[in-house]
């Protein structure tokens, strides 16, 4: 997907965020491991958790080592082919005064998974390769020349391929 498309399919689907377009409270709040895997495209985390195929998580890691930052409380309001669009809060560890001692802080945020990529070992599966975040308020903060300042209002990254199972 382009970033022209993906701006274009941001701004369509952000007001559908807000009304939920008729969506059941089952499909809204479906959660779910793929024990194998199914038609539907999958999306990864951490490498610990194995190669876990999740199809609309509830929640999804990003720090790995610590869980010191995630998306929780996440509600799916399209789950497709291509593009993936939820509400929901990334919980971010301040490391204040150490990341072990430290506060967890809570920003309310739009997620979009998008693109596509064969599943390795898994022929005709698909991934999402690519996560946007968009926060409508307060921003998690990031590192500029050494201090620490507002985070940018969109992001944009990368998502994890399948792991191999350790065997």
């Amino acid at each position: 997907m382009t970033r022209g498309r993906l701006l274009s399919a941001t701004l369509l689907a952000l007001p559908a965020l807000g009304l939920g377009l008729g969506l059941s409270a089952s499909q809204a709040h479906a959660t779910a491991h793929a024990d194998s895997y199914s038609e539907q495209p999958v999306v990864f985390d951490c490498p610990g958790s194995g190669d876990k195929a999740l199809v609309r998580p509830g929640q999804y890691i990003f720090a790995c080592a610590d869980d010191g930052d995630f998306l929780a409380g996440l509600h799916w309001l399209n789950w497709s082919p291509g593009f993936a669009v939820a509400t929901g809060k990334r919980e971010v560890n301040d490391c204040t005064p150490y990341c072990y001692d430290g506060h967890f802080r809570s920003y309310p945020v739009y997620v979009m998974f998008w693109g596509g990529a064969a599943v390795p070992g898994h022929p005709g599966e698909q991934r999402y390769t690519e996560v946007t975040m968009v926060y409508p308020g307060a921003r998690p903060p990031h590192y500029q020349n050494g201090h620490q300042v507002e985070g940018p209002i969109t992001t944009t990254g990368p998502l994890p391929s399948a792991y191999p199972a350790q065997g």
